[in-house]
């Protein structure tokens, strides 16, 4: 490692911590980017990233928890928790991922930082942890994410899934020379995770200046070159017959993984192990079957230019915004044996890969309306895509915000972190303020926006653009000033209450409850907003309700987080009167 390594960390770090509009410490800005460029490969966005950040004093060693099924967050109200049908979509053996990431900025690495998570883990990955000994041990969110690795191990056991515990141990210190008694640590904490469970393998790493600069300084490229066999090309757009050997290596990273970042403005996610999925399986194994793009509606790429130079397409901006269940199935099925064998025949069979050359994001729009309109994708699913959302997106950017209807987009181009507002978090903020429903944000952070009717409420034609601007903007306001308090909260506190100061505050604005968002009108256009020391006040006003509904109901924080019935009772209680919820 060159000492100036560090030197450039530090830098990159101070100028994230001080880009944003109330800055955080130092320690505190490194944790968040140390998660960050751990999990560099999954393509999490900045409210991903902050929502798995533990830190605090009871935080086990471990600074952020973050847990994954085949590639993609789990959220405590995805799909598999939901609905038991939904675990049946799931491919068999499917990685289950719980990954751990500690960062201390200090110039070395440590057995004591390694013990403590060995402790921790020993405790937390028990299947039949008594949550209610430990608690006194442990931060709320730390319990809260093991306890969401455990309830998707149990739920996907009949599908055999493998699972996978990585810790990735972050410092200041060079990683190439650690000493040999913190080797021999990290080995029997690898062995710790690999014999958690039977289908379990452990791995630890760790990352020191060097690493971080080179995962912080690359970006995710959207320039890649396509190799094809034949081509159509009319004005400068292609249709290509692609080897499926040479679509692969077009799809995979580096390590091996899927290039999640091309997908991006898909309009669904991977689907598993559906019919279709299961056919197009079947057909890969089949060495009698017919040609592959014969059976299979192809591939559509939307780029901003492509340019041939024999029998190979460079492009521009790559997003893939029809063919996902196509491509990760094919990944999926293939990349192992691509591998180990890259001259089986399967790899010289065909997919059709239509290549559409237009830098017009309403025309790329159109054409991902368009494509996954043949197919079974439920209206609801296109919504990045409405009018609305362009509209949010055009008015944030007059005003200097970025509405990230776009994973990722505004992130990559290096735009500040605080100002980025991203679909799932204003859904939130609209439902806890506008809608007087915090309890509703806090219980649905990913499944808000999957039903029509919730949709409806939350993106509507009547509702003002100056409104949704100043709802992101007001929401920004509180979580600023919960995180540079005097006197720190917990994660798991902010994580369960921050909705809720929002709600107060904009309650508190106009002396009483609602649940229209046109109420909010004459604040946004005047750009009022609770000040520090009112939202001190009503921070104080609402911890006590809350602990003081906990004790009546007997529940615990997450429970009481998320019930109707505590809005009713905070809102009564400091005298705004009870919102009739609907």
């Amino acid at each position: 490692m060159s000492a100036n390594d560090r030197v450039l960390i530090n830098q990159m770090v101070e100028e994230q911590r001080t880009a944003r509009s109330v800055p955080l410490s130092f320690d505190a800005t490194f944790e968040r980017f140390a998660c960050a460029h751990a999990l560099h490969g999954f393509g999490l966005s900045e409210e991903e990233i902050e929502a798995g950040v533990i830190g605090g004093a009871d935080d086990g060693g471990i600074d952020g928890a973050y847990v994954f099924l085949g590639g993609r967050l789990l959220h405590e109200d995805s799909e598999i928790f939901q609905q038991q049908s939904s675990v049946a979509n799931i491919d068999a053996k499917t990685q289950l991922t719980l990954w751990l990431v500690q960062a201390k900025t200090s110039p070395a690495f440590s057995e004591v930082a390694l013990d403590k998570v060995a402790s921790t883990c020993s405790n937390l990955l028990d299947m039949e942890v008594d949550e209610s000994a430990v608690s006194v041990l442990y931060d709320n969110d730390l319990l809260a994410r093991f306890a969401l690795f455990r309830r998707a191990l149990s739920r996907l056991l009949t599908r055999h899934p493998t699972v996978l515990i990585k810790f990735s141990y972050v410092t200041r210190g060079e990683a190439a020379q650690v000493h040999p008694k913190v080797l021999a640590k990290a080995k029997i904490l690898e062995a710790q995770f690999t014999n958690a469970f039977a289908i379990s393998t452990g791995e630890v790493e760790f990352l020191g200046p060097a690493e971080l600069w080179k995962r912080a300084s690359t970006l995710p490229s959207y320039t890649l070159e396509l190799p094809y066999r034949e081509s159509i090309t009319h004005g400068t757009s292609h249709i290509a017959l692609v080897a499926l050997g040479e679509y692969i290596e077009f799809l995979s990273d580096e390590t091996g993984m899927i290039k999640s970042h091309i997908f991006d403005w898909n309009v669904r996610d991977y689907q598993g192990d559906v019919e279709v999925n299961r056919e197009i399986t079947a057909s890969l194994q089949n060495p009698e079957a017919p040609e592959f793009w014969w059976l299979n509606n192809g591939i559509t790429i939307v780029c901003s230019q492509a340019t041939s130079v024999g029998k190979r397409l460079s492009l521009s901006d790559v997003q893939i915004v029809n063919g996902l269940q196509t491509s990760y199935t094919l990944h999926e099925t293939l990349r192992e044996r691509y591998v180990t064998d890259p001259s089986d025949p399967v790899f010289s069979r065909l997919v059709q890969v239509r290549i559409l050359v237009t830098a017009d994001q309403a025309a790329r729009d159109a054409v991902i309306r368009a494509t996954n309109r043949q197919t079974t994708v439920p209206v609801a699913s296109l919504r990045a895509t409405d009018d609305i959302q362009r509209q949010i997106e055009s008015y944030f950017l007059e005003h200097d915000w970025f509405y990230d209807r776009r994973k990722n987009f505004y992130r990559n181009q290096g735009k500040p972190a605080d100002r980025i507002v991203s679909i799932p978090l204003l859904a939130q903020s609209v439902m806890a303020m506008a809608l007087g429903r915090p309890d509703y944000a806090r219980a649905r952070p990913s499944s808000l926006l999957k039903s029509d009717s919730d949709y409806g409420r939350v993106f509507s034609d009547k509702t003002e653009l100056p409104v949704y601007l100043w709802l992101a903007k007001a929401q920004r306001h509180v979580d600023d000033f919960l995180q540079s308090r005097s006197e720190p909260i917990s994660r798991s506190e902010y994580t369960n209450l921050h909705f809720h100061l929002a709600m107060l505050g904009a309650v508190d604005l106009l002396g009483k409850v609602f649940n229209r968002p046109d109420s909010l009108g004459n604040a946004a256009r005047e750009g009022v907003f609770p000040s520090p020391a009112r939202l001190e006040t009503l921070w104080q006003a609402l911890r006590e309700q809350f602990e003081n509904f906990q004790k009546e109901k007997k529940w615990g924080p997450d429970k009481a987080a998320k019930s109707g019935d505590f809005v009713t009772h905070l809102t009564s209680n400091l005298g705004y009167g009870a919102l009739r919820q609907r």
